[in-house]
């Protein structure tokens, strides 16, 4: 018997002609205005972005998660975003740079426009008008018009001059039939600061955060029609899906939790700032209990570590105060040494490296890294070349690259991935128990690994255990 679900919660899709535009502007002012209106807001990010979600987090009080079709494939869209978004009174969706640009040479996969029809929900485009008036109608003609299937159901105006150039826009707009949901003046006090890989994570300025995030809301509220936006939000249609689950994407793989509950240390703290909330969700739902730790205020790992988790972020920009911390480091050294599993995902790559920029760092693989004036950025498809704790060999998933540092050897004797597209070409080092490597990945996308890397704790601690039952 065939259950048929409808998932119905009002929603709206943030979208831009291209990046800069001020789609994170508009998509957290948004959040956090309604939220201020005591509505339970649900915030998502179109794409790989991971800074993004931390305002969005903030701003509503809920975790902000990812809806990218390339890493978890266009059929998880919906059921992902009905899981973040159950129980709420709205979800807004911020886009991905221009609202048709995707992953290259891919078509529309992976676009804002893609999400936006997965969803079936309507897009507010929002149009930095600093330097037109009647060409905006233009403008947006062309993006309502390029996909049929896409539904532009308004327009928020961006980097307003004067109330001149605001009237100009309007009356442009209003011959070309595209309501005008809101109007924002240039306001830099409201701007938040960037470096190389985008925005200064949440967790590296909190309180100076928490005030740009109450300046955006105030300042969508003073300049959008909230309730048009809401009234907007409520015509998408439900959704015929249902909510993706982390217990029931492992249960679904057969076979029992492993035993005993293992504890899995996942590094946090304002150097290791990149996660999906998924990731954390499919540990647990896998067994284990999952313990947050700082490694730049912590000297130890969390007692019973069986599993070591250490993501993405900025360790370049703490390389001095990570490595500083020599107690912990050595205990890191020390737990992959033992055959600990420890699976690092770029910033994790380079804390274990054996230095950062000339600064010791853990050690655990013979490699040194250093900050570097190339971007590499883009989508990746990998296949696991060995064995490790993380995956098995021939796992394929889909990834993302985003750095701005280089490791050298770039691969060990045991590489972790295989790329296959772009560029053939292989990475990473698989060694003992440690699964490192750049790419980025979303468990989501194949819950095994999240489960197999839980077993691998499992079995560490039952290990750790024995050999202290022996010797006493």
């Amino acid at each position: 018997m065939v259950t048929s679900y409808r998932f119905d919660v009002p929603r709206l899709v943030v979208a831009a002609p291209s990046s800069g535009s001020g789609k994170t502007t508009v998509a957290t002012g948004l959040m956090a205005a309604f939220a201020e209106r005591g509505l339970a807001v649900s915030p998502h990010k179109a794409g790989p972005d991971y800074i993004d979600p931390g305002y969005h987090a903030l701003a509503t009080g809920r975790p902000g998660r990812n809806l990218d079709a390339f890493m978890c494939g266009p059929e998880l869209v919906a059921p992902l975003f009905a899981h973040g978004a159950a129980g709420c009174d709205l979800a807004v969706v911020e886009g991905v740079m221009g609202l048709y640009d995707g992953a290259a040479g891919r078509g529309e996969l992976a676009s804002t426009a893609q999400v936006a029809k997965l969803l079936r929900a309507p897009v507010v485009l929002v149009v930095d008008a600093s330097s037109q008036s009647r060409s905006v109608a233009a403008l947006v003609h062309g993006f309502a018009s390029f996909d049929p299937q896409v539904r532009l159901g308004g327009v928020i105006l961006n980097k307003v001059g004067s109330d001149r150039h605001e009237v100009m826009l309007r009356e442009a707009l209003e011959e070309a039939g595209m309501p005008v949901l809101g109007v924002l003046r240039r306001a830099p006090q409201v701007a938040t600061p960037s470096r190389h890989l985008g925005l200064v994570p949440v967790a590296e300025r909190q309180s100076d955060a928490l005030a740009a995030v109450a300046a955006l809301a105030e300042q969508v509220r003073a300049g959008c029609d909230l309730d048009a936006l809401m009234a907007l939000a409520r015509t998408a249609p439900p959704l015929s899906c249902e909510p993706w689950s982390p217990t029931t994407a492992q249960t679904g793989g057969g076979g029992a939790a492993p035993a005993g509950r293992p504890v899995i240390a996942v590094a946090g703290g304002p150097a290791f700032t990149f996660s999906y909330a998924e990731h954390t969700e499919l540990l647990t739902a896998a067994g284990a209990e999952v313990v947050t730790f700082d490694p730049l205020r912590d000297e130890a790992l969390p007692e019973g570590t069986g599993g070591l988790v250490i993501g993405g972020g900025f360790p370049e920009v703490y390389a001095p105060e990570l490595s500083a911390n020599g107690a912990l480091r050595a205990a890191v050294s020390a737990f992959a040494a033992a055959g600990g599993p420890v699976a690092a995902e770029c910033a994790g790559l380079l804390y274990l490296a054996r230095s950062l920029d000339g600064k010791p760092m853990c050690g655990v693989l013979d490699a040194d890294a250093r900050m570097s004036e190339r971007l590499t950025l883009g989508y990746r498809e990998a296949v696991a070349v060995s064995d490790s704790s993380l995956a098995a060999a021939g796992t394929r998933l889909r990834g993302h690259e985003f750095h701005r540092t280089v490791i050298e050897p770039g691969a060990g004797s045991a590489p972790a991935w295989g790329f296959t597209h772009p560029e053939r070409r292989v990475e990473g080092f698989v060694q003992d128990g440690v699964h490192a490597s750049y790419l980025h990945t979303h468990w989501a996308a194949e819950p095994s690994v999240a489960r197999r890397f839980a077993e691998a704790a499992a079995a560490r601690t039952a290990a750790v255990r024995e050999a202290a039952a022996a010797r006493r």
